[in-house]
Formats: structure tokens, C-alpha cells, sequence
């Protein structure tokens, strides 16, 4: 009998799909999977997170690579990019793509992610149901190129949306130099995130740094016909603008999987294998998945997802049971973490606010436990908070400790590398640990991107990298002292 190769066709190119790819590829040491990916981005995948350090100018469209074309051909893995999906066909086990074009598979997985959610604002699209000129979506790389091109002529940018992308957004533009007003439609920043005392200082720093804020904002209809000029909010206040970024939060792509049959509520249903409820032939992974009543927006439940969705596609045993998410902004001249239940508050709560420096820290307590967090303005305690997050452990009897002890430790002590555990996670979106690191270090990684490379820390939000970079010139400099002790230890021997 002739062996077959098992066929896999990944149906989405983006941060969560190209890493299943990779995860598949590591556990495939047979190499008897025939692996197709199809993106409806063209070229190879990109990290999407750092989008906002492109927009900044922090960063080209080629320093936020993840895999690229060469990448896939160089391990075998067939890539169309720059084409969609149309249908799938589960009684022939095909997919249709646009070109009409079909592929058989044996094992599917979606990775479809999201798509922006364009607010039904009057004005805002045209007769054709499409943006008008200078409104623009902020998802793709190609959303980036189109506002960093309109940046150039630009007199005010106006960014819907105080959530996680919005702020981003927000900073980036400001950091072209171009003012910035940031409408959000309820009382708090980050909502999903922040209590209102946490939202009013990060606001505050956000206007220090050149952003205006309008929270508890409608916006009623844009002016402007044709073009942007200005939006007006359900109060009547105007407010001028000739660029419009749409931050309005994203909606799990899943019409693809509906209209296949499979059982889609808020995203696709799957089980803790990730695969599909309706069809154990079939995997959904990321944004557009929803597990046990939960969809995550984050990268790092992606990941986790896509390593369980390799690992059970290659024939072995693993299970899902959900993620514990941390939350990071990557803006310029802030900081921010902010982890589990943060509102209501609670007569256990632990917290300490400097607003005049932007500082606002919470500590959210039950049972003894730490099941919520918000760091603002200082960060340095992230690591053993989100510790003790991860691992629900019992927290000490002098709480406070946790923030007040770090606040007045000095600034150079505050986050040595030999203070940490070997278990501390130093990479939270790679879940990479300290002691990975050091046992990078010790197989021949000599610098950050080496580091990645091994462990693929940094490889997410990039909020890591600092402390990475620390634990590198550490590890640097203790060899150096290994180096110098035995070179001393051989001149003293006498001939």
C-alpha cells in the first residue's frame, strides 16, 4: 500500500495561524504531514501587536515579520497568500478558494481572527457602503500604510475607540507630531480592563503626553461628504479632524464556518481538544474561537491554543482549560498590566494611587488570592504579581509589600535578574521562563534576537524585551567573571 501524507490547510496567515504552523512543524518529526496555509494578507505573517511601533516610526514593515514566504518554502509548507477562502465543503473535505480553485484536507484548522468593527455612524461610509475618504480601520498592514501615508498632510487625527488598539493608535500618531483627540463612547479607558480610578489617571498622562481624551462620547455623525473634516458627538460638540481611525473594537470572523454548518455562537464552538464541535476534522484557533463560553482577544491565548491544536493534530494527547490573561499597553511613556477582575472594588483590595505621576496600582483579593490586577505608571512588580496570578497562590500577610517594597527599593535593584526564581515567566505572551532563557544562553544564545530565536521571547507584545536584554548582559557579565576567576587561578599556578 502507498502511504499519503496526511493533509493540513490552515485557513488564516496571521499571528495565530502562522504559529500553529511552526508548533505543527516541530512535533511533525516524521514529516508526514502536507501542510498548506492560506492567507488572505499577501506576503508571509506579521506580527500584528506591533503594528502601532510602525505607525510610531519605531519600527519598518520588515522588523515585524514572523514568517516569511522564504520561511514556508524553506520548511516545505505550501503558502497562497493574497487569496481568501470562500467556502468549505465538509462532505468532499475541500476548501473553495476565490480564484475557484479547491484543495482537499484531511485535517482543517481556522485561524481566521477578526475583523474591525465599523460603527453604523451616519456619514461615515458612502453610497457604495464604503469608508469615505480619510476614515480608516486600524488592523492590517496595508490599514497602516494607508494612515501613515494621509499622516504626512494630516491637521488633526480624531481615534474612535479608548481600548487597547485606540491608545496605541493614539500614541503613534502623536508621535508623528500629529495632534490627537481620542473619543470613547463609555466613562472609562480600556473598560475591559480598568476600574474608573485607573482610566482617570491614564488619562491624565495621555493628555500630558499631547493626547486629548473625550470619554462617556457618542459619536453622532461625520462631517465632512466625501471627505473627513470633523465628527460631531450626541451632545452636539464638534470636534475637527481630517483623519479618522476606527479603534471600535473587532468581531470573530466566522462566516465562513456558519455558512459550513458548524456550530458558531459569539465564535466558533469548540471542545478542549480546540476542535470543533460539530466536526472532529475540523480545528478553530484564536480570535475566532470560543471556548467554553470564551472568546480571547489576546496573542498569548492564541498561542496556547495553536500549541494544544499541533499537538493533538500530530497524534498526542493535550488539553485546553482556558487562559489567565494579562494585559500590556506598548505606548511610549506608558506603562501598563493589568490582569483578571479588576472592577467592582472590594474591601480587600490593596491599593496605592500618585496621580501627579501617573502611578495607579491595584491589587484585587479573594479568599486570600490574587484574582485581579492593575499596574499603571510603574511596572516593575508585574513579574511577581502576575506570578502570583498565574499560580493562585496564597499572598503574603503583609500584602502592601508587594507594591510598597519595590517603590522604595532603588531603581537599579528594583529588577535585577538574581533576584527573580528560575520559574519567574519573563515572556508572558511565550509563557518563556528565566531559566529558558538561561538555558538559551547556555546553548551558544549570546543576544536578544538569539534569545527569540530559541525561546521566542519577545516575539509578542515586546513589552519583555528590556528585561530580557537584562538577564542577557547579566548572564554576559557573570561569564565574563567565570572567565577572569580561571585565568587568575592559571597564572597563580606555578611552573
Amino acid at each position: 500500500m502507498i502511504r499519503t501524507n496526511r493533509r493540513v490547510v490552515v485557513v488564516g496567515n496571521g499571528m495565530v495561524g502562522s504559529r500553529f504552523v511552526a508548533d505543527l512543524l516541530e512535533r511533525d518529526l516524521d514529516r508526514d504531514l502536507d501542510i498548506t496555509v492560506i492567507g488572505a494578507e499577501p506576503g508571509g505573517a506579521y506580527n500584528r501587536i506591533l503594528l502601532s511601533n510602525v505607525l510610531a516610526g519605531a519600527a519598518r514593515p520588515n522588523d515585524v515579520t514572523l514568517a516569511s514566504e522564504a520561511w514556508y518554502a524553506a520548511q516545505g509548507v505550501t503558502l497562497r497568500a493574497g487569496i481568501e477562502v470562500v467556502a468549505i465543503d465538509r462532505i468532499t473535505r475541500t476548501v473553495e478558494l476565490a480564484d475557484r480553485s479547491r484543495l482537499p484536507y484531511d485535517v482543517l484548522v481556522l485561524a481566521t481572527g477578526s475583523d474591525p468593527v465599523v460603527p453604523p455612524v451616519p456619514g461615515l461610509t458612502n453610497e457604495r457602503s464604503q469608508l469615505i475618504d480619510g476614515a480608516v480601520v486600524f488592523r492590517t498592514l496595508d490599514d497602516c500604510a494607508e494612515i501613515e501615508r494621509r499622516v504626512r498632510t494630516a491637521g488633526r487625527a480624531i481615534v474612535v475607540g479608548g481600548g487597547l488598539l485606540g491608545l496605541e493608535a493614539a500614541r503613534g500618531l502623536v508621535g508623528r507630531g500629529v495632534p490627537v483627540t481620542v473619543v470613547q463612547r463609555g466613562p472609562r479607558l480600556m473598560d475591559q480592563q480598568l476600574d474608573l480610578g485607573a482610566s482617570t489617571v491614564l488619562a491624565r498622562t495621555l493628555r500630558k503626553a499631547g493626547i486629548d481624551v473625550v470619554t462617556d462620547a457618542v459619536v453622532r455623525s461625520v462631517r465632512g461628504g466625501d471627505v473627513v473634516c470633523g465628527i460631531t458627538l450626541d451632545d452636539g460638540t464638534e470636534i475637527h479632524g481630517d483623519l479618522l481611525v476606527l479603534c471600535c473594537g473587532v468581531r470573530p470572523r466566522v462566516g465562513l464556518a456558519r455558512n459550513a454548518g458548524l456550530a458558531v455562537r459569539a465564535g466558533i464552538m469548540v471542545d478542549d481538544e480546540l476542535r470543533c464541535i460539530t466536526d472532529r476534522d475540523i480545528y478553530a484557533i484564536g480570535e475566532c474561537a470560543e471556548h467554553d463560553g470564551r472568546i480571547y482577544g489576546l496573542v498569548a491565548p492564541g498561542w496556547e491554543q495553536a500549541r494544544v491544536a499541533a499537538t493533538v493534530v500530530t497524534g498526542r494527547q493535550a488539553s485546553y482549560a482556558g487562559s489567565a490573561v494579562v494585559t500590556r499597553l506598548k505606548a511610549a511613556g506608558v506603562e501598563l498590566a493589568a490582569m483578571g477582575e479588576t472592577v467592582p472594588d472590594d474591601e480587600d483590595d490593596i491599593r496605592f494611587v500618585d496621580g501627579a505621576h501617573g502611578v495607579y496600582q491595584k491589587l484585587v483579593v479573594r479568599d486570600g488570592r490574587l484574582v485581579g490586577a492593575i499596574l499603571l505608571g510603574d511596572t516593575r512588580a508585574a513579574g511577581t504579581v502576575t506570578q502570583l496570578f498565574d499560580r493562585g497562590g496564597a499572598l503574603p500577610a503583609d500584602r502592601s509589600a508587594l507594591l510598597m517594597v519595590r517603590r522604595n527599593s532603588p531603581v537599579t535593584t528594583v529588577g535585577s535578574p538574581t533576584a527573580l526564581p528560575g520559574q519567574a515567566t519573563i515572556c508572558q505572551c511565550n509563557g518563556v521562563t528565566k531559566t529558558a532563557i538561561c538555558d538559551a544562553w547556555q546553548d551558544g544564545a549570546r543576544c536578544v534576537d538569539e534569545i527569540a530565536t530559541q525561546t521566542r521571547a519577545t516575539t509578542g507584545c515586546g513589552t519583555c524585551r528590556d528585561t530580557v536584554q537584562g538577564l542577557v548582559d547579566w548572564l554576559a557579565a557573570a561569564d565574563a567573571g567565570v572567565r577572569a576567576v580561571a585565568t587568575t587561578d592559571v597564572e597563580a599556578v606555578p611552573a
